[in-house]
């Protein structure tokens, strides 16, 4: 009977440290498991993580563009329904001929008006963050940059034939630093781009754009006088 007893608790003493081993065993096994998993998300993590940014700086940018597509076709409404005054000849009716603005670290610009430094050129304020004025730290803040000219008309006057109205649309942020910002030749094309891996070229132009615009009743006749070859 004792003897019988005693092989009863040795193969219970067995089946124990077996049970107790195989949970040893399946425990390693799981952190194994664990840190796979770990490694295999890092990868997949840095895998994509461009990707991301990637998506991340081109919908920014996109965003960027449609809002200076928005200040430069408001800008031409209002200069066009006299809203806003007129920008001062500039001598040449082509955006690539004009200068471009030299920022010179400051920006003095009350919301909606032309601003009053940099100075030389007619840049004029479009506040999207609504604190009344253009600001050198803003995102969403732009500034409209234009000119006007009628090459057969030295003086451009609106009441004989009109004018070409161009413009340039640039980040106020553009204007922190003192630098001559950037524009687009017949050479060299630096409009920024909506698809960017980063923050984009700030000193460039966002958009470039013209119009024609006459403050009476436009004729054809007075179209084509703005041509150099004419309509025929």
């Amino acid at each position: 009977m004792i003897g019988k007893q005693m092989i009863l608790q040795l193969a219970t003493n067995k089946a124990d440290k077996k049970t107790i081993s195989e949970t040893h065993e399946a425990a390693g096994f799981t952190i194994v498991e664990s840190l796979v998993a770990i490694l295999v998300v890092t990868i997949l993590l840095a895998a994509i993580a461009p990707v991301l940014s990637l998506s991340v700086a081109t919908r920014v940018q996109s965003r960027r563009v449609e809002l200076a597509t928005q200040a430069a076709k408001a800008y031409i409404d209002a200069v066009r329904t006299q809203k806003i005054t007129a920008p001062t000849e500039s001598g040449t009716n082509t955006p690539s001929n004009n200068p471009a603005p030299t920022a010179t670290g400051t920006l003095t610009c009350t919301a909606n008006s032309y601003c009053t430094a940099p100075t030389g050129t007619s840049l004029y304020c479009v506040d999207f963050d609504s604190t009344n004025s253009c600001e050198t730290n803003s995102l969403t803040d732009m500034v409209v940059q234009a000119f006007r000219y009628n090459p057969n008309n030295s003086n451009s006057n609106p009441a004989i034939t009109g004018y070409t109205l161009g413009l340039r649309v640039y980040r106020s942020d553009a204007f922190r630093s003192s630098a001559t910002l950037l524009k687009n030749t017949a050479t060299s094309k630096t409009t920024q781009r909506t698809f960017t891996p980063g923050i984009g070229q700030k000193t460039a132009p966002l958009v470039e754009m013209t119009a024609d615009i006459s403050d009476i009743v436009p004729k054809y006749s007075d179209l084509c006088a703005r041509f150099s070859g004419g309509c025929n």
